[in-house]
């Protein structure tokens, strides 16, 4: 008895090193769930939910990793809907199985095609991935719709602008992409003669931009004139373009005439001569050189401290362009001044303008000849005491 027990001891042992599958495990079925030994496989996309428009080509970009061996992994539609086609693609060929090594990602890509007479509404598919050591799989949904196709429009609130040619002429606009797609927009204009045109969005210069699906964005449209452009109408269109789209919109500058004043003597000399503490009358002309008529022209003066200066009249009704109106300064130079040179200014500021013509002229100021007189009278007395005080005491 002792010897058969040793027999099948020593068999038990044997069969242990040699890595033989016992007899009495493999009849009770305790085998080891090979699943739970075997090394993670895993497929996945960052979008696996998409939605498209009927015409558009359908793809899902796929990852397939492994965390410990190395496999070739086979891949397979588990579900596709009637009708539809499948590819996978990888190195730019079509492909049925990867090579997929550890800690290092592969990259796939799934296309699908529907059938011919593809209707909008939602597909479900299931992508199958499996090696001898492990399989997985992942779900994905598509929703297809009737997609709008590309499509901008562009609208401003005043389409036309009025001013002078100092004005400066801002449009506000709105640029919409009516579309399901998302677009790269270019902005462009025909510039009319003798104007500068750009695009403003938030206040800085843009010449292009992205605009989401069926959202609109806020533009501004600066104009501005140069300063030789004649008054009248500039038309001009601005466009808005994208890949498969493009919008215009028609739009106007009005430009009206504008005053261009000068203060100046009839001689056309800058300069005059007063005497000190003594009112006197300076003749001015006020010419328009503009392109409209100056109205309520407000004449006034900067001088040196002490001195007064008055205008007949104080205020010019209109003087039409070209033409020209009589002023007389009435200058009162401070009876303390110096004779010299001094610098006075004129103003000439009309009601349509917040700007003003401005002149300097130079003013001679020359003293009383009454005070050289009694200067002189009283040299000549000095003089005389001293004559007569030498006469008297120089005897003695």
């Amino acid at each position: 008895m002792k010897r058969i027990v040793y027999s099948f001891l020593l068999v038990f042992v044997v069969a242990a090193l040699l890595g033989a599958p016992l007899p009495a495990l493999a009849q009770s079925g305790n085998t080891p769930d090979n699943n739970t030994s075997l090394p993670a496989l895993l497929v996945f996309t960052s979008y696996p939910d998409a939605v498209v428009g009927r015409d558009e080509s359908i793809s899902f970009p796929l990852i397939l990793r492994t965390g410990t061996t190395p496999q070739i992994v086979h891949l397979d539609m588990q579900s596709l809907p009637e009708g539809w086609t499948a590819t996978f693609q990888g190195g730019g060929n079509i492909v049925n199985s990867v090579y997929v090594i550890p800690d290092e990602d592969s990259k796939i890509t799934l296309k699908l095609a529907g059938p011919a007479d593809l209707q909008p509404g939602t597909f479900d598919f299931v992508v199958k991935a499996a090696s001898d050591v492990a399989k997985t799989s992942l779900p994905l949904a598509l929703t297809v719709k009737e997609k709008l196709p590309p499509k901008l429009s562009m609208t401003a609130d005043l389409p036309v602008l009025q001013g002078s040619r100092s004005t400066d002429f801002r449009f506000d606009a709105k640029l919409t992409n009516e579309g399901d797609e998302d677009l790269n927009v270019n902005l462009l204009s025909v510039a009319p003669e003798g104007f500068l045109v750009k695009f403003l969005s938030s206040g800085k210069e843009v010449t292009d931009m992205p605009l989401e699906a069926n959202k609109s964005t806020n533009l501004t449209v600066d104009a501005k004139a140069f300063s030789d452009v004649p008054a009248g109408d500039y038309p001009f269109a601005v466009t808005a373009q994208a890949e498969n789209a493009e919008a215009s919109l028609d739009l106007g500058v009005r430009v009206t005439g504008e005053p261009s004043l000068i203060v100046a003597a009839p001689d056309g000399r800058l300069s005059a001569k007063v005497e000190a503490g003594k009112e006197t009358p300076i003749s001015l002309v006020v010419v328009n050189n503009g392109s409209a008529a100056a109205h309520a022209i407000k004449l006034s003066a900067t001088q040196p401290q002490g001195w007064s200066v008055t205008f007949d009249p104080d205020q010019i009704p209109q003087v039409e362009p070209g033409q020209q109106a009589n002023v007389t300064a009435k200058v009162t130079a401070s009876d303390k001044a110096i004779a010299g040179d001094y610098m006075m200014s004129i103003d000439a500021k009309p009601q349509e303008s917040v700007s003003a013509s401005k002149a300097d002229f130079r003013v001679t100021v020359t003293t009383s000849t009454l005070w050289g007189v009694a200067g002189i009278v009283l040299i000549a007395i000095a003089v005389g005491v001293v004559a007569l005080a030498v006469a008297r005491f120089g005897r003695r």
